[in-house]
């Protein structure tokens, strides 16, 4: 089997990027406000909405940029996977949430998915 970017083209590459810097923004803005629950829920809306703006701004430019090298699937696929390692040291890190087996079975599941959506069958 071939690693989904065997052929790490640069196009590629800034695909991957700019869907990590996606995913990085789009988890704080989703996650964030959980340790000020006190403030009002209208703020954390407002705040979290502003957050996922910036979102868009690297999450429309890579799937525009990766379609193409990557099937739609393939981008929906690789951003999941982001996405997950993404909130999973958010979680740990800035929540200070613990990691359980289930979670980590959850994991091994989606690399499942990934060698699916990218094997050439």
């Amino acid at each position: 089997m071939t690693w989904p970017g065997a052929c790490f083209t640069l196009k590629a590459v800034k695909t991957v990027i700019l869907l990590v810097v996606a995913n990085l923004f789009m988890t704080v803005a989703w996650y964030g406000h959980l340790k000020y629950k006190s403030s009002p829920l209208w703020l954390a809306v407002v705040v979290s909405w502003s957050i996922a703006g910036l979102e868009y701004c690297f999450q429309v430019p890579a799937n525009r940029l990766g379609h193409g090298h990557f099937s739609a699937a393939q981008l929906k696929t690789m951003q999941e996977v982001i996405t997950l390692v993404a909130f999973g040291v958010f979680s740990v890190v800035y929540l200070k949430e613990p990691v359980r087996w289930n979670h980590l079975a959850g994991f091994a599941c989606l690399v499942a998915a990934v060698v699916l959506v990218f094997r050439k069958w």
